[in-house]
């Protein structure tokens, strides 16, 4: 059956799960497990652009044994969050950024871009389907909606696909990052050098990250901290995370490199620390500073931040000839303080001063 209650055309699920079957889902969505019924497919062709946009059943993709994407790593993705306000209603946390972000991936993967308004209208509508899938906020909890696009074509040679497949996933989520971790500074791994993919948010990243997480969680640590492929010497992220520093000085400090993600997580954060009598300040931060900054004193917090993540606190560092705690070795007042107000903006129990959320 088709239905065309917004711009999308609908083919509904006809073995959408029972509210009795959601019901149990949501007391413990975990992360990334569980699927909504429906999901959006759009179209990409050389010569016809975007096309043949709908929402449907959400179902294994058809591809081709030779899709390019298979072969030559043609796909970029994002991630945001859909609240559930107090009041029942479900709410967006800046997602244009992401659309926008999107589209700066597809610029460095040689991708086509898809309009923000489409990227944008496709989530609402999917989002007014299968709502009912966000859970409550109780315990964090939220719905991860995963927008990707992948390159489609059957093909066997290095060139840029003639054809994509941009969809869009629901999944609901509870916390994802719980405890405070120390991270590793791996001697082995780098995560992007200059002039590569470190800016786009693309699977072969984080492919890349797997073996530090590993190796980090060998030396019993969290999570990875990134240094810069040229010199091994400037800091860049944490994981999958950007990372910050408060300082006894009353800086929010974050590394600024050319390599690493804009998070809008960090983005946000940055904006907040004003509320906080903290003064924002991306620069260059190299491995050495950290280590005297840690001895004396001078980093009292540390944190992790990220959409999925939200705040972590860091409180630790371990290197091959090193390792040192972040102030007393718990979790600091500040970083407690810009979580709590960071969470409070999106599950709507704060003033939302500059215009952050808007009604899914």
């Amino acid at each position: 059956m088709v239905e065309n209650p917004g711009t999308l055309p609908v083919t509904r699920n006809q073995n959408a799960l029972s509210e009795a079957q959601l019901a149990e889902i949501l007391t413990n969505p975990g992360f990334g497990a569980h699927f909504t019924d429906h999901m959006v497919l759009i179209n990409w062709d050389e010569g016809q652009g975007w096309h043949d946009a709908r929402i449907v059943p959400t179902a294994p993709l058809p591809l081709h044994p030779s899709a390019a994407v298979l072969h030559y790593a043609q796909e970029i993705f994002e991630g945001l969050k859909a609240y559930r306000w107090d009041d029942g209603s479900i709410h967006l946390f800046r997602p244009e950024l992401n659309a926008a972000r999107f589209n700066r991936s597809a610029q460095r993967l040689g991708m086509p871009e898809l309009p923000e308004s489409l990227f944008l209208d496709s989530i609402h509508e999917l989002l007014a389907l299968d709502g009912r899938w966000v859970p409550g906020n109780a315990n964090e909890e939220n719905l991860y909606i995963r927008p990707f696009m992948v390159a489609n074509e059957n093909l066997i040679g290095v060139r840029p696909s003639k054809s994509y497949l941009f969809c869009v996933l629901l999944t609901p989520a509870g916390a994802y990052y719980n405890a405070p971790m120390t991270l590793w500074l791996t001697p082995n791994f780098t995560r992007a050098a200059v002039g590569g993919t470190g800016k786009a948010k693309c699977g072969g990243n984080y492919a890349a990250s797997l073996i530090a997480a590993d190796e980090a969680a060998e030396h019993g640590c969290g999570q990875v901290l990134w240094l810069d492929g040229a010199e091994r010497r400037w800091l860049e992220e944490c994981g999958t995370m950007n990372i910050m520093f408060v300082t006894s000085d009353g800086e929010l400090l974050t590394p600024e490199s050319p390599n690493i993600l804009e998070g809008v997580t960090r983005d946000s954060i940055l904006q907040l620390a004003e509320d906080h009598h903290l003064r924002a300040v991306a620069r260059p931060i190299d491995v050495d500073e950290l280590k005297q900054r840690l001895e004396d004193g001078t980093i009292t917090e540390c944190f992790a931040c990220g959409t999925a993540a939200v705040i972590t606190p860091i409180i630790g560092f371990k290197a091959p000839e090193w390792e040192l705690a972040v102030g007393n070795g718990e979790v600091g007042p500040k970083t407690a303080e810009l979580r709590e107000a960071l969470l409070g903006i999106q599950y709507g129990r704060r003033e939302d001063a500059r215009g952050w959320t808007r009604p899914a």
